[in-house]
């Protein structure tokens, strides 16, 4: 499907309920099919008067919108942003996963700069903690391939700050106050539960790749 405009709102990898007890069915529902189509509803709304984006992908329209004019470059970063990070947090879990751990050379990436890998589940749990508001933790590589942990508020992402994103959490609420309410902590806690170490390391390999591919012109 490409993947460029109009968006379209792809099915999720999973049932609605398959990420239970962890994450409930009725918070995947509504934040799959009522908040990240609302996303895209926005995104195509505002694409439909700038002819000259609507063949960009979605990571071209967020890495392009800083030099766009003002209020273009806000609704692209806020809606292109929205579509990106959700369609990402979905496809990095998975059910009957709980337990997993990264392998290769995610793995070995994750302790070179973390020392291993319970210290690096304390500092991303701390830092999607400290997000005030709303927003996400993301680990990240930078063109060398190490590994770093950030944050982002609202619907920002690592791809402006050239970044490449392995994994995230979103922290807003409506990722998990159904279930958890107002406590974030149990949310991140069942969270971990659900990740796919699987989906990091394929998204890891292809930041290496990106990375291969670039050093003739580096």
């Amino acid at each position: 499907m490409p993947d460029s405009y109009p968006f379209v709102n792809t099915p999720l990898p999973y049932a609605f309920d398959a990420l239970e007890p962890f994450i409930d069915e009725k918070t995947m529902y509504l934040h799959h099919d009522k908040h990240l189509q609302t996303y895209i509803d926005h995104l195509n709304e505002t694409l439909s008067t700038q002819p000259r984006l609507q063949h960009l992908t979605l990571e071209q329209l967020i890495c392009m919108a800083p030099r766009l004019p003002p209020q273009i470059a806000t609704e692209v970063l806020r809606n292109a942003g929205g579509v990106y990070n959700h369609r990402f947090y979905f496809a990095e879990m998975a059910p009957g996963v709980k337990g997993d751990r990264p392998q290769g050379d995610l793995a070995a990436a994750i302790e070179t700069a973390f020392i291993s890998f319970d210290a690096f589940q304390e500092k991303f749990t701390a830092a999607a903690k400290s997000v005030f508001g709303s927003g996400y933790a993301w680990l990240v590589a930078n063109r060398r391939c190490g590994l770093s942990i950030v944050t982002t508020a609202n619907q920002g992402t690592p791809l402006t700050l050239g970044q490449c994103p392995i994994l995230n959490v979103d922290v807003w609420e409506h990722a998990y106050y159904l279930k958890h309410y107002n406590k974030r902590d149990g949310y991140l806690a069942d969270w971990w539960n659900v990740v796919s170490w699987e989906e990091a390391a394929r998204r890891f390999a292809a930041c290496k790749s990106r990375r291969n591919t670039r050093l003739p012109n580096a």
